[in-house]
């Protein structure tokens, strides 16, 4: 995990404790000692568990705090994933804030895996798109990562991404190429991806030097087909499909031989994994 969590954490932490856990200080006695688990009550896949870990570690850097099921593993209802022991009043308080990642990375893990499942035994890959939720995009990313999905670029500053906007403003596809060619000089490890909404857009980006990637926006499964007949044998550039893929029309979009579906329901559309916490007698 990287420092960026860490901050996302302090900030969960701040906003729900803010001057301190009024609940916890009056109705816990200070030295209750309690040993809880964290589990899952419906099947999925899980993703967050380190840093649900970390949130209990910094409420009470005291709490005892084991792992025991890692991130990307598929669990069945009653897994049991993190084991806390040490203060009642510091697992209570820690409590929401560790459940809210782990719910809500589990839940973005697990779609992914649903919709990764659909495309087994295709050349297909599922990717993600930057409709993430703002501040958490590397940790949705991750979570994507764990449900067997691929990352597209992480912002604007790892792929070129040429859109309907941007060909309109550019003015032509002399214009274009000029711009690639000037990316490619001074970023060449920078990807360039070009969304085609005509099956002659293809045609035109097929002739560019420096494309890296197609986007066939809401073409239908004929024309992507068609797409994928003239870009050839060679696999370049590759082909992602966009827009309108559902779990309805996803096997049947990855059987025209697209490289990619991108699907930006995985983060922005991904229901919590229902996960608890339990506490046992010690």
């Amino acid at each position: 995990m990287t420092d960026h969590s860490e901050i996302l954490i302090d900030l969960a932490l701040a906003e729900d404790i803010g001057s301190g856990d009024v609940t916890a200080r009056y109705f816990i006695p200070q030295e209750r000692q309690a040993c809880a688990f964290v589990a899952v009550r419906k099947d999925g896949v899980v993703s967050g568990v380190e840093v649900a870990a970390r949130v209990f570690c910094k409420v009470d850097p005291e709490l005892d705090v084991e792992i025991l099921i890692a991130d990307g593993s598929r669990v069945g209802a009653g897994a049991l994933l993190i084991r806390v022991k040490g203060s009642a009043r510091s697992i209570l308080t820690a409590e929401r804030t560790a459940l809210n990642f782990l719910q809500r990375l589990s839940g973005v893990a697990t779609l992914t895996a649903h919709y990764v499942e659909l495309v087994k035994g295709t050349r297909t890959r599922i990717l993600d798109t930057r409709k993430t939720t703002p501040g958490y995009r590397l940790l949705e990313k991750k979570a994507v990562l764990d449900g067997g999905g691929t990352n597209h670029r992480l912002g604007l500053y790892d792929r070129a991404m040429v859109k309907d906007n941007h060909l309109v403003a550019e003015g032509g596809a002399e214009a274009i190429q000029a711009a690639i060619l000037r990316l490619k000089s001074d970023h060449p490890d920078v990807g360039v991806e070009l969304e085609a909404d005509t099956l002659d857009q293809v045609r035109s980006f097929l002739e560019l030097d420096g494309v890296d990637y197609i986007l066939l926006d809401n073409m239908r499964l004929g024309e992507l087909r068609e797409a994928v007949a003239l870009r050839g044998p060679g696999g370049k550039p590759r082909l992602e499909a966009s827009g309108g893929v559902t779990l309805e029309t996803l096997a049947e979009i990855a059987a025209t031989g697209v490289d990619f579906i991108s699907v930006g329901a995985l983060t922005h559309s991904a229901p919590a994994l229902d996960i608890g916490l339990d506490f046992e007698s010690i």
